[in-house]
């Protein structure tokens, strides 16, 4: 998360990164940030909380944690910063990411599968 804050707040104005021009290229980086931030989170909990609390809670704190986190950034990028804009369209990325990484790391790892955690 560290990565994703400074990412999210930092200028790259003054960097001679190549300029990209793919459609939506902003969205599909707020959602890959997301995604792999969802399955990593999804990883460290499952393997601090492996008895006593449900998966069901770990998921939908970790969901409820990463939405208001990007909420979050979102609003100090939109009030804080000079170079970087808020956007409920980054929020709504941040988001989907989220939760298509709980749900691809569940559905890999949580199944009766061969990488079952147990």
């Amino acid at each position: 998360m560290v990565f994703v804050t400074f990412s999210s707040l930092y200028s790259f104005e003054d960097t001679s990164v190549p300029d990209i021009q793919i459609p939506h290229l902003d969205k599909i980086v707020h959602f890959g940030f997301y995604f792999v931030a969802a399955v990593l989170g999804f990883f460290s909990f499952r393997s601090r909380l492996k008895s006593g609390t449900s998966i069901s809670k770990m998921i939908t704190g970790l969901l409820l944690f990463l939405i208001v986190f990007g909420i979050i950034i979102e609003g100090i990028q939109h009030r804080y910063t000079t170079t970087r804009a808020g956007d409920v369209f980054d929020a709504l990325a941040n988001t989907i990411g989220a939760f298509i990484g709980v749900l691809t790391a569940k559905t890999i790892f949580s199944s009766k599968k061969r990488l079952n955690w147990e």
